[in-house]
């Protein structure tokens, strides 16, 4: 499924965005930008509120203050089940895929098609195999020509990109990709890169959450570092050295950089 946008509003955006919980700020004042065809890498060490920020974009959290807006409109997202009809679609690291079901299987898991009616209604087999394959090799996985293969048979790469495919196929418009090739070898995570670069370019708005330098500058066209939950950095693609980019992302002048934003 091709999935094209009109609008030349941001799919998401967040305006002065601040979580709070009971006596802790888990983000404060940041705000955020998620467009069409882009690549927004969000990173930031552990605890520097990554997490809090994407169950904000998913709708598990609502803001405790500032606006989210979706295609240019305040939006106020009821759960998780409200954002994926909107559109907006996580893939977890190592997540949402049945290791013993077929690729198939799991393609439309939840969500299979059917022929026949009444008490005569079955799967429709031939059509899954057909769609998974074809949805599958559109991100670029070529290995696998055969729907009834089991999906714990598949790398790890190949079974991320399973899940993504799944999840543009179904409509999303957003991906939240949270550390898609942590724990990945080169081989692998370069299949996983390859599904982001293609979902960006049928105009798939794509926020990466990772750890790894080297593939954030390879796939990103902005960059958003996290530091102590307020917002450290934001550049486009160019913008910065890949040192400036790396020290960055280990947090070598994040501080620095937040500070001199606050004066």
């Amino acid at each position: 499924m091709t999935t094209t946008t009109t609008t030349t509003h941001p799919l998401i955006e967040l305006r002065d965005v601040t979580k709070r919980f009971t006596g802790v700020t888990a983000v404060a004042d940041v705000s955020l930008t998620v467009r069409a065809g882009e690549v927004l890498c969000l990173l930031g060490h552990n605890g520097a509120g990554k997490s809090t920020l994407i169950k904000i974009l998913s709708g598990v959290y609502a803001p405790t203050e500032g606006t989210m807006l979706i295609d240019g409109e305040p939006a106020a997202l009821g759960g998780p089940r409200d954002a994926l009809d909107r559109g907006i679609a996580t893939v977890h690291q190592g997540a949402g895929t049945v290791p013993l079901m077929s690729v198939a299987r799991n393609f439309f898991l939840g969500a299979e098609p059917t022929k026949g009616r009444g008490p005569f209604r079955r799967y429709d087999a031939a059509t899954a195999g057909q769609i998974a394959l074809r949805e599958i090799q559109e991100l670029g996985i070529r290995r696998i020509r055969d729907a009834d293969q089991l999906v714990g048979t598949m790398s790890g790469g190949e079974r991320q990109a399973l899940v993504i495919a799944r999840a543009l196929h179904f409509g999303a418009r957003v991906l939240i990709l949270d550390e898609p090739t942590s724990a990945l070898g080169v081989r692998e995570a370069e299949t996983v890169l390859q599904a982001v670069e293609k979902a960006r370019d049928r105009g798939i708005g794509v926020v990466l959450i990772t750890h790894q330098a080297h593939h954030a500058l390879r796939v990103g066209d902005h960059f958003a570092v996290i530091a102590h939950g307020r917002l450290a950095a934001s550049f486009g693609r160019g913008e910065k050295e890949p040192a400036e980019v790396i020290d960055l992302m280990a947090g070598g002048t994040a501080m620095e950089e937040l500070e001199r934003q606050q004066t």
